[in-house]
């Protein structure tokens, strides 16, 4: 409703379809927010579950901040009714696999890692979010965030609150 409305009636709205959104806020769980959960994982010692496709899914990850910065872009110079993709794209993405390799690196702890044949339910295996529309429209946009840069102010969050 929100795009045809934009479309019809010349409002400038925007509906922003988010892949994995993250940061060093982000409280993750089991079957949510992997990346948070998983460096929590890294940080406790209590075991981290690959769920299913031998942990080589992939997904974009996009820190929050490179969000609210879409946003602003957009807020600034708005369009009637246009749909982004907003998430890490190519820029900001791994499997479950390398994930774990960079939050072992990062806390310079081995991790206690299971697995279960079993994948979530709904998974997809690969999921790289295509934010090629976005950036024509705003080619004064960029990302600020890369996935070790967010894995590491999560580490720093994560220890603080401990």
């Amino acid at each position: 409703l929100v795009q045809e409305y934009g479309r019809y009636f010349g409002l400038k709205t925007g509906i922003f379809r988010g892949g994995c959104l993250t940061g060093p806020g982000h409280s993750g769980t089991i079957l949510h927010g992997f990346l948070s959960y998983l460096m929590r994982c890294a940080l406790t010692g209590q075991e981290y579950r690959i769920l299913g496709y031998k942990g080589k899914q992939v997904r974009d990850n996009i820190h929050s901040l490179d969000l609210v910065s879409m946003f602003w872009h957009f807020a600034r110079h708005p369009r009637a009714g246009e749909v982004y993709n907003a998430g890490g794209s190519r820029h900001s993405n791994c499997s479950v696999i390398e994930a774990i390799q960079l939050c072992e690196e990062i806390s310079a702890r081995k991790m206690n890692v299971a697995y279960s044949d079993t994948p979530r339910i709904g998974d997809h295996i690969w999921y790289i979010s295509d934010v090629g529309k976005y950036r024509a429209h705003y080619p004064a946009w960029n990302y600020t965030y890369d996935l070790r840069t967010t894995l590491v102010e999560m580490h720093e969050a994560l220890r603080r609150r401990s």
